[in-house]
């Protein structure tokens, strides 16, 4: 939307406090984050270009002039966005949309139902570029929102794609050669599983190699240079979702390690039993194949399933893990400390950020502020700097040592919040994962499933074979 009258009255709202966790969740971009200054050095930039004030009353008749344009993006539930995620994909969008001489302002809000950013740029760059709200930029703003979700993982809200591409000569070429996109893809993803720590950690690196990932009822994927994207379950059942789930989550345990058991617990003797029966149904030919390992044939040494019980078993051993009652118990421990560590890792990214930018602004008012034969957004840097090192107290080159030493203890301390919460969230997952299995086995489903799936996919096999007799006939 387009502010045409009270900019600092917007700039006040969205940087609140209270919305926004005492503006750990808030990140601007040649300005500060604090309102009044925020307000006070745009306002120097707008009114170098525009030729009028600021602050002048919208016209009762006639076309207001535009002093800044305000978006909100807003994230679904089902997304499970946190607000630091939120707060990154807020940045990634301005800056990828706008440019570095923007005058932007974003803020993550958490107080609502819903999380959302509120992304606030001045209608006039730092070099006098002036900012639209038209339909092109309308266009381009859905292109870089899709663009940057993905990048992050996230579904887009707006959903905004090309149309009427004409084929790729690499996709021409595979199709001369007889090169099947689906075996591209299963190239690629076995490629990256031994290297990944989660599903969401491999769709991103997939698009981090030009792979366009959809997440819909179903998750489709497309390689560079492919015209129609196909789901995952399309690659066969080593691929799904739930499939490549285990053969990541479980990967580093592995599968029948033989370590001592340390009691004979109900929960061990059921997961005993039920490997037993698996391995029956393995054997004669009763459940789905599906691999643990996709670089040797399938068996029953190579089964999935197997695999994935077997693992599950070792961790009850090895956490000595004696009942369900004691494994819930460690879920919630183990989700609280979750939660804890990302909440400082967010504060740290945030500060660090910050004082990152500090540094850089320091550092180029030092480096110009004698030169005599700067341009008007040189100028106009060197003010938002010298505003910005006041707010901070920064009077001399010598403090911007404690800044840098702050920064890489900063960092420091950003990558041991890192490797502590992947570590944190792979038990957590595990000890869910394991949970949910010993539901389905104490309830008596987890064979059953199998069975089931198995005979499913006999029907359809059936189903298909009846089709094609019945074109072949039809054809003759």
């Amino acid at each position: 939307m387009v502010i045409h009258n009270n900019v600092q009255k917007t700039l006040t709202y969205i940087l609140n406090p209270d919305k926004t966790d005492d503006r750990i969740l808030t990140s601007a971009l040649n300005c500060m984050t604090e309102p009044e200054l925020a307000y006070t050095q745009m306002k120097a930039v707008y009114e170098q270009y525009a030729r009028r004030r600021y602050d002048t009353p919208p016209q009762k008749n006639g076309k207001s002039a535009i002093k800044a344009i305000h978006y909100i993006m807003s994230f679904a539930d089902s997304e499970d966005v946190t607000p630091e995620l939120a707060h990154k994909i807020g940045k990634a969008f301005a800056k990828n949309m706008f440019g570095n001489d923007v005058q932007v302002v974003i803020a993550t809000h958490i107080n609502a139902s819903h999380i959302h950013n509120h992304i606030l740029i001045n209608s006039y760059s730092l070099s006098g570029k002036k900012y639209y709200d038209n339909q092109t930029t309308l266009r381009k703003m859905r292109e870089t929102t899709n663009g940057v979700c993905r990048a992050f993982g996230v579904t887009p809200a707006l959903n905004f794609e090309n149309k009427g591409r004409s084929i790729s000569y690499y996709e021409w070429e595979c199709k001369k050669k007889g090169t099947s996109w689906k075996e591209h893809i299963r190239n690629a993803i076995d490629s990256l599983i031994p290297a990944i720590n989660s599903f969401d950690e491999l769709m991103s690196e997939l698009e981090r190699r030009g792979f366009t990932i959809k997440r819909d009822k179903y998750i489709y994927i497309k390689a560079p240079g492919q015209q129609r994207s196909v789901s995952l379950w399309r690659l066969g059942e080593d691929y799904t979702e739930e499939s490549l789930n285990a053969r990541i989550l479980w990967r580093m345990v592995g599968g029948g390690n033989a370590i001592e058991h340390f009691s004979s617990s109900e929960i061990e003797r059921a997961y005993i039993s039920v490997i037993g029966e698996v391995r029956i149904l393995a054997e004669q030919g009763n459940k789905i194949k599906r691999r643990a390992n996709n670089n040797t044939p399938y068996g029953v040494k190579n089964d999935l399933d197997i695999f994935r019980l077997s693992a599950q078993l070792t961790v009850i051993n090895r956490d000595r893990i004696a009942s369900i009652e004691e494994l819930k118990y460690r879920i919630d421990k183990q989700t609280a400390e979750y939660k804890a560590l990302q909440e400082q890792l967010s504060q740290k990214l945030l500060e660090q950020e910050k004082v990152q930018a500090l540094i850089e602004q320091s550092e180029y008012y030092f480096e110009n502020a004698d030169k005599s034969d700067l341009s008007a957004e040189d100028n106009n840097c060197l003010e938002i700097c010298k505003s910005s090192m006041q707010a901070n107290d920064i009077n001399s080159p010598n403090d911007i040592i404690s800044l840098r030493e702050r920064n890489s203890k900063l960092l420091s301390d950003i990558n041991a919040l890192k490797n502590s919460l992947a570590n944190k969230k792979n038990k957590l997952v595990r000890y869910i994962d394991i949970r949910d299995t010993y539901n389905e086995i104490s309830r008596g489903d987890y064979i059953s499933k199998l069975v089931e799936e198995e005979k499913f996919r006999r029907e359809k096999e059936r189903q298909k074979e009846s089709q094609k007799t019945k074109k072949k006939k039809g054809s003759r």
